[in-house]
């Protein structure tokens, strides 16, 4: 799975999932943007882990669910490094409450991150994707965007809305080779997941075959595969990272 010197955007890449995404790609040889929004200090740590392995990385804020500030992220990209073969969709927010007590702006919120903002995203890049021979779109879903959860009626939609884009786009660059997949976590490991009850996490368990958490690298290996020459005929699909737990 060798990207060496292929240019990478990762939204969210600062932290959580996405940090592991961004060290993933940084690790196969990447050139990696990190997007970030809010964590600065975060993004900064995170260029100078990516340069220290030897590969070349930036720092952007941009507010991905707004469309011009997309546009600057993907424009500093190619300031940058002249180039950008993989974009990497995974920034995320949820605001998860009953829909009886869900107001509009915690729905509006969710969907233009979630879902627009990976339209912005893929629209400002797509042209430059069209130019690499290696292009890929990875959009990070959820396996809720399957199955649905009690409270997250507007993060699943999101995430379900992303399924339905990922294969209208890939559709769309199918022609010029650029593949675009996405990828259904579930149950992984994050600083959000270590301060869950301890009969929850057993009740989550409980309905996964491999009677475990995953961990953020099982999501950042599925994104340096997808990314790579290996994955040069798979498009379209929504790959399930989720010990079992909804086949």
């Amino acid at each position: 799975m060798d990207l060496q010197n292929r240019v990478a955007i990762v939204t969210g890449g600062a932290s959580g999932i996405g940090r592991t995404i961004s060290l993933a790609l940084a690790k196969k040889g990447a050139y990696v943007v990190v997007n970030y929004n809010r964590s600065v200090d975060k993004a900064l740590s995170l260029v100078k882990e990516i340069e220290q392995l030897g590969s070349k990385a930036l720092a952007v804020q941009a507010d991905i669910s707004n469309f011009d500030e997309s546009k600057k992220l993907v424009e500093a990209c190619i300031n940058e490094f002249q180039r950008l073969d993989i974009l990497v969709n995974n920034a995320g927010v949820t605001e998860d409450k009953l829909i009886l007590r869900m107001k509009e702006e915690d729905y509006d919120k969710v969907l233009n991150t979630n879902l627009k903002g990976a339209w912005n995203m893929s629209k400002h890049a797509a042209k430059y994707l069209l130019k690499s021979p290696h292009g890929r779109v990875i959009n990070i879903s959820s396996v809720t965007g399957l199955i649905g959860n009690i409270g997250q009626t507007n993060y699943s939609a999101s995430k379900a809305g992303l399924i339905g884009f990922t294969k209208s786009l890939a559709r769309e660059l199918a022609s010029r080779s650029v593949t675009v997949n996405a990828i259904c976590p579930g149950f992984i490991e994050t600083d959000m997941t270590a301060f869950l009850d301890e009969n929850l996490v057993k009740a989550y368990l409980d309905n996964i075959p491999l009677k475990r958490m995953g961990k953020p690298e099982d999501v950042g290996n599925m994104v340096s595969f997808l990314a790579s020459d290996l994955a040069n005929y798979i498009t379209g699909q929504t790959l399930v990272v989720d010990g079992g737990m909804v086949m």
